[in-house]
């Protein structure tokens, strides 16, 4: 649809729920008025309204780079009007922050590169300009075309654009290093890359913005795997830790970790104060009792956190566990992915987050800590145990951990450590399977709402699970986390989901 046919499309239907001639004044009276249906409704409209001006911006800011760039000198659409950058100029008249100009002045650039223009961004002169342009018709699109596309055509929004433009970064082809391919490898990469593009582009409703960029670069680690290994050795050089002393005499630390250090530090963080950040609910009355001294604790979540820090320091690698951190002891539980058949390697990630580690990395922890093994099939479901216990057993957590990856209700984030289990068919009422094929994981909020909201969750074999609102609503899909789906798609025999990198 036309973008000014959409947004007239649009407005017409935000007449008719707020008013013809809705003034400011009484914007916030109009809405309050309206039930809880129409307000959702409203918002969706709105939404689309934003979307597609948006749009318009982001392009406008891409030609505005072109416009801007170094080979037009001072005489440059930016320059000439006192600005040093064309994303300052965007920052100027839109009246948002730098990041957010920087923002569409990159998806601009992305949009005409991906032949959304004549205008071509590395041209800086009327020269370059027709020369490119005659060069265009025999020049092939970039892996990032269809992301172009549906950002245009309103598929995805600009924020989902990034997160999959920059969560599956670039192709061996184009990137920097000995690692490049070449020739046909090279085409087949790009071409992996495009058809990765396309199949995130059709999960974007399903899924939020962190989600989506975490599919994505493990979308991209499972296509470059020689590339996620240099990647984390990047990342593992670039860890550091400094301190200073400011004029006050205050001092201050600062801290870039690496992957394990960071999954580390985040476990601790969380299984000390999960009643604070929405963990699980304490069964007996001690740790009750705990919970609710820390929930009421008069410090902030990040002075909890230093003064965290600091007894973890103290007690160093002798730290009392149940003293530190209640019942359950803060540790990095790492998932591995194996082929049952063949006992080769598939992918490696943290249980909590689904952070993705190498194998060496791996290795190294299974010496400290040992290894559980879990049996999957190729989406990831565990073998049933029977209706032997009421509460799901600790190997069955960590089945589900395995499978679901958290909270499983859709657009929540929270990791399997924040997590309960959930029967979904009654125990008592229904005669419910403690199996893990009938159970699924449910923050401590979401778990509630359900229970006290009048949802309710049902299954049909092993397909996903259904989330059933309350009234006559239809069932919301609840779809296995992107990033899971295609760690599980290494698993014999493999779906056809995206083509190997050759």
């Amino acid at each position: 649809m036309a973008i000014f046919t959409d947004i007239e499309r649009q407005v017409a239907t935000l007449r008719t729920l707020l008013g013809d001639d809705v003034g400011a004044d009484d914007l916030a009276a109009r809405m309050s008025a309206l039930s809880g249906d129409q307000l959702v409704e409203t918002l969706e409209h709105a939404a689309a309204v934003a979307r597609c001006v948006e749009r318009i911006s982001i392009v406008g800011a891409g030609v505005a780079a072109h416009r801007s760039g170094r080979g037009a000198g001072h005489s440059g659409l930016a320059q000439s009007r006192g600005h040093r950058s064309p994303a300052a100029l965007v920052q100027e008249i839109a009246g948002v922050g730098r990041a957010e100009a920087q923002r569409h002045v990159r998806l601009g650039v992305v949009v005409l590169e991906s032949g959304g223009s004549d205008e071509a961004p590395a041209a800086t002169d009327d020269d370059a300009d027709a020369q490119s342009n005659d060069q265009q018709e025999s020049t092939p699109l970039p892996w990032h075309a269809p992301l172009t596309s549906a950002l245009l055509a309103a598929e995805i929004s600009s924020v989902q654009h990034e997160a999959i433009l920059r969560g599956l970064g670039e192709p061996p082809a184009e990137s920097d290093g000995a690692d490049a391919v070449e020739g046909d490898a090279g085409a087949d990469a790009v071409e992996a890359w495009r058809c990765a593009a396309e199949l995130l582009i059709t999960e974007s409703h399903l899924r939020t913005v962190e989600e989506l960029r975490q599919a994505a670069r493990t979308m991209r680690d499972r296509l470059d795997p020689d590339g996620a290994a240099r990647r984390f050795r990047e990342r593992f050089e670039r860890r550091s830790f400094r301190m200073w002393v400011d004029p006050d005499g205050v001092q201050h630390g600062h801290i870039t970790f690496d992957d394990e250090g960071g999954a580390w530090m985040t476990t601790i963080r969380d299984a000390a104060l999960r009643p604070r950040r929405g963990g699980p609910r304490f069964v007996d009355e001690e740790e009750r009792e705990r919970a609710e001294a820390l929930a009421t604790d008069s410090r902030s979540n990040e002075q909890l956190g230093y003064d965290l820090l600091l007894d973890v320091l103290r007690a160093g690698a002798l730290a009392d566990a149940e003293s530190v951190f209640g019942t359950r002891q803060a540790g990095v539980r790492i998932v591995r992915v194996v082929d049952s058949t063949t006992g080769a390697r598939i992918s490696e990630h943290t249980e909590d987050y689904l952070t993705p580690l190498p194998a060496a990395a791996v290795d190294q922890r299974v010496c400290d800590t040992g290894t559980i093994q879990v049996t999957v099939d190729r989406s990831g479901n565990p073998l049933d145990v029977g209706r032997e216990h009421r509460l799901f057993t600790p190997r069955q957590r960590v089945a589900l951990a395995t499978r679901d990856g958290g909270c499983c209700w859709r657009g929540c984030d929270r990791p399997a450590s924040f997590c309960e289990a959930h029967h979904i068919d009654a125990w008592t009422a229904e005669g419910g399977r403690t199996d893990v094929d009938r159970g699924i994981l449910l923050c401590r909020y979401h778990h509630m709402q359900l229970h006290h909201g009048g949802w309710r969750i049902t299954r049909d074999g092993r397909e996903d699970f259904r989330l059933h609102p309350p009234g006559d609503a239809p069932p919301v899909p609840l779809p296995r986390r992107t990033a899971l789906s295609y760690r599980w798609a290494g698993i014999d025999p493999p779906p056809r989901r995206f083509p190997p990198t050759g």
